[in-house]
């Protein structure tokens, strides 16, 4: 019998009323898995109203016994590392290996947010008029909402409600309905972790549920990673209902290769960086860029290419799984179709690629192209496949240009001996994370994460705000709310009571 994927809403797992539901499928088989619901209107109420009821309590718990939850949820989610995985393979197709740092790197995550009282730190200053100090507090918001896609189902909800819930706030998640089982295991954990009842709420559903989301007022502020397309429309339609609006978006990100460079280690980074996780990662590197001599590199890197095979979870020979769905390899291999068209030299051709044992799954093998237009559309829109694309330019400037030009601005690498190099080009590069001699640079939870241009649209500090209070020596005066962003001084008023 098929699973019949529940709803979480007020610390209950609740059999959807819905009438529509959505096919989970193994993207190795096409084999339905399970089956996810499109919740219902009284059910997103529901689930709203809850997180918002339970916010009025949960903002009081002192922020470290928030931070001791937290402590007790990283514990229990490296205990069962492994089982997660394996259901996270299920869903997304990726191998093992790659499902574990999936997981770990959202473990990482939940221990940044049990150290979240050093970052609620607010500020203070003596004097700043006569006999006044000021004040301020970092305070929660209310009800925050995630949106996650399907290639991170451990990793990106974990990125969201941890820090904003140890921060005092309470949580909807709408995960990717393409991958809901993860995300329904990582609530069960945070009950065994001793999480109250209604902190964290689980809907399941697509644009009616996410139109809810983005309009209703009990919610404060939303996080999303996804698509171009639905990044900017949940930025738009949120912030048009006056929330706070995070939205990583689009990707296509670029290698540049400099002659000094380490031949074998550039060649290793870009097959890993390209085709890894099949292309499915907004940090994936799609486009490399062959400075000066370095392009007689090309063929070599071909005949790494040509070496990796794609393949089901648990084979350990496997280079990376398939993609997420028979939609997304369709529109792969019509990308790839386009390029060929538009004139651009493809060295390595994955269109037809088959792996034993899984005739009806969405393999894509390795591609790679070369002598690519930047007006083709293969270099213009995201693949979001194991497509790699190849440009050759004549120095480091021409490639910081090319670089510079490109719509999206998520991350970047150089390789690189020269330390003048590596200095130039992170410091004119128009992107928001830079590699030097490191292909996919994610920064780890305590750094900020954030794309420029194209790819990141909305506010870095989407959980709490500041509040701003200002005192006398003997005297309190009034107290007003400021958004982080709304600069201080001339909205002020002070009045002495």
């Amino acid at each position: 019998m098929i699973e019949k994927v529940k709803l979480y809403i007020g610390g209950e797992y609740i059999e959807s009323q819905s009438q529509q539901w959505v096919d989970v499928t193994n993207p190795a088989t096409n084999e339905v898995i399970a089956q996810v619901p499109c919740a219902t209107e009284s059910e997103m109420n529901a689930a709203i109203a809850s997180a918002a009821e339970v916010f009025k309590t949960w903002r009081e718990v002192a922020a470290p016994e928030r931070a001791r939850l937290m402590l007790r949820y990283q514990h229990i989610l490296k205990e069962n590392h492994d089982n997660i995985a394996t259901l996270l393979s299920s869903e997304t197709g990726k191998t093992l290996a790659d499902a574990k740092g999936d997981v770990w790197r959202g473990i990482e995550v939940v221990e940044q947010a049990a150290n979240i009282c050093s970052s609620m730190m607010g500020e203070t200053v003596e004097n700043i008029a006569r006999d006044i100090d000021g004040y301020s507090y970092v305070q929660p918001l209310g009800v925050c909402a995630g949106i996650t896609p399907f290639n991170f189902p451990a990793m990106i909800p974990l990125w969201m409600f941890p820090l904003a819930i140890a921060c005092g706030n309470t949580f909807v998640l709408k995960p990717s309905e393409q991958v809901p089982l993860t995300a329904m295991l990582l609530s069960e954990l945070f009950t065994q972790a001793g999480a109250p009842s209604g902190v964290l709420q689980i809907v399941h559903g697509k644009k009616e549920q996410v139109d809810h989301i983005l309009t209703d007022k009990r919610v404060r502020t939303i996080s999303f990673v996804g698509s171009v397309s639905v990044g900017e429309y949940i930025y738009k339609t949120g912030t048009d209902n006056l929330k706070r609006v995070q939205s990583f978006a689009g990707a296509k990100n670029h290698m540049v290769i400099m002659p000094d460079a380490n031949k074998q280690q550039v060649i290793n980074n870009l097959v890993g960086a390209s085709v890894g996780a099949a292309g499915q990662r907004c940090m994936a590197i799609s486009v490399a860029v062959f400075v000066g001599d370095t392009k007689a590199w090309i063929p070599e890197l071909k005949q790494a290419l040509a070496q990796v095979q794609p393949g089901a979870w648990n084979d350990e020979n496997a280079g990376y799984g398939p993609l997420i769905s028979q939609q997304a390899k369709q529109r792969v291999v019509e990308l790839i179709k386009q390029g060929k068209a538009a004139g651009a030299d493809c060295l390595l051709d994955g269109s037809d690629c088959q792996v034993e044992g899984y005739p009806k799954g969405n393999w894509v093998g390795p591609t790679l192209f070369a002598n690519v237009a930047t007006d083709m559309s293969i270099y213009t829109e995201e693949i979001f496949g194991p497509v790699l694309l190849t440009l050759e330019v004549d120095d480091l400037d021409q490639a910081i240009a090319l670089v510079n030009a490109n719509l999206y601005g998520n991350g970047t690498s150089i390789f690189t001996a020269s330390g003048a190099a590596a200095r130039k080009y992170q410091h004119n590069i128009e992107v928001g994370n830079v590699g030097i001699n490191v292909p996919i640079p994610v920064p780890l939870p305590f750094f900020s994460f954030t794309g420029w241009k194209g790819s990141f649209y909305g506010d870095l500090h989407a959980y709490g705000k500041q509040a701003v209070r200002f005192f006398t020596e003997t005297k309190t005066v009034t107290a007003r709310w400021f958004d982080e962003d709304i600069p201080s001084g001339p909205n002020m008023t002070i009045e002495l009571k």
